[in-house]
């Protein structure tokens, strides 16, 4: 079987996701497996640390200038060049719009948002706001698929590779980038292992820097509740939630967050939840891991001291 992994990467440098792409190919059983990476992308080598069998640059793709039609027509004509069985990207945004497309140009099945490694020729994904999980068998001789964030951490087996660089002949993009506007300095919340959230509890975002000062204690991405983005106290890139991003982080704590199903639509794919409320009936205690009921402004200080400490005396 060979695999077609596409690994994103920005400002030239492979994204968490590339890594998780291209080792969720390797655990599924795939030897050969083929990465392709933009033009610009300065450290793809390190893609055969975890599984990439070959690396290739692809003359005339910039992750700085995204046109979905001009990447899938590359992506796709590669894959059918080189006898791709499967074609695997990230869960993202951009991978979103390219999957849906390479797999109309190879006339193959696609299955969006897996979230496990296949049982067979099996791939599942949760349904139902993530109440349920739904298998399906892609019959196709050629087989799409894209991976949700941080369904499984990356393990590196073996060494670099050497990057070639292809020239597919990318068409011209129809559309200009004049600017691209990014938050610097943090983690994605979709690449987060570990995310600090925090809604209307807060009472005022000037009460905001007892978040991020928990989220820096613990290395976290700080998010919060849609009425919390509406209101103008955070930035709406940081609303996670049915209308907002979704996520799935290996620990999420949800401080003064009611937890209505338009929320947990969007977070409880999280492998381990931590509540804190005053309020016993809070629906998030329902669907927490772990819940403390309290006054979050005495239990998220304390709580961020006792981080500390415990780093000091472990690192």
């Amino acid at each position: 079987m060979t695999a077609i992994v596409f690994g994103e990467s920005q400002k030239g440098i492979c994204k968490k996701s590339a890594f998780e792409v291209v080792s969720f190919a390797h655990q599924m059983g795939v030897q050969d497996i083929i990465a392709l990476v933009t033009e610009d992308t300065t450290n793809g080598d390190v893609l055969g640390q975890y599984g990439a069998s070959k690396v290739y640059k692809i003359k005339g793709l910039d992750s700085g200038a995204f046109d979905s039609k001009v990447w899938a027509k590359a992506i796709a004509d590669f894959s059918s060049s080189h006898n791709g069985n499967i074609v695997i990207f990230s869960h993202s945004s951009f991978g979103k719009s390219l999957a849906g497309r390479v797999a109309v140009r190879l006339g193959a099945g696609i299955v969006s948002g897996v979230n496990a490694l296949p049982e067979g020729d099996l791939f599942s994904k949760s349904v139902f706001s993530g109440k349920a999980t739904i298998k399906y068998q892609i019959k196709s001789a050629t087989k799409v698929i894209s991976v949700m964030g941080n369904t499984m951490k990356p393990i590196a087996i073996g060494q670099s590779v050497a990057v070639e660089t292809i020239d597919l002949g990318a068409a011209q993009s129809s559309t200009k980038v004049l600017e691209i506007k990014r938050v610097e300095g943090t983690v994605p919340l979709p690449e987060a292992e570990i995310v600090v959230s925090a809604g209307r509890g807060l009472k005022d975002p000037s009460n905001w820097g007892i978040i991020e000062d928990l989220a820096k204690a613990l290395g976290a991405t700080t998010a919060c509740s849609r009425p919390v983005a509406d209101a103008g106290w955070r930035p709406h890139h940081e609303h996670v939630g049915q209308t907002g991003i979704a996520i799935r982080p290996n620990l999420y704590f949800a401080i003064g967050i009611s937890g209505a199903i338009q929320h947990l639509a969007g977070v409880n794919n999280s492998k381990t939840i931590v509540v804190i409320n005053k309020d016993p009936e809070a629906p998030f205690f329902k669907a927490g891991d772990y819940g403390v009921c309290g006054d979050l402004f005495e239990i998220v200080p304390k709580l961020t001291e006792a981080v500390k400490k415990f780093k000091e005396t472990h690192s």
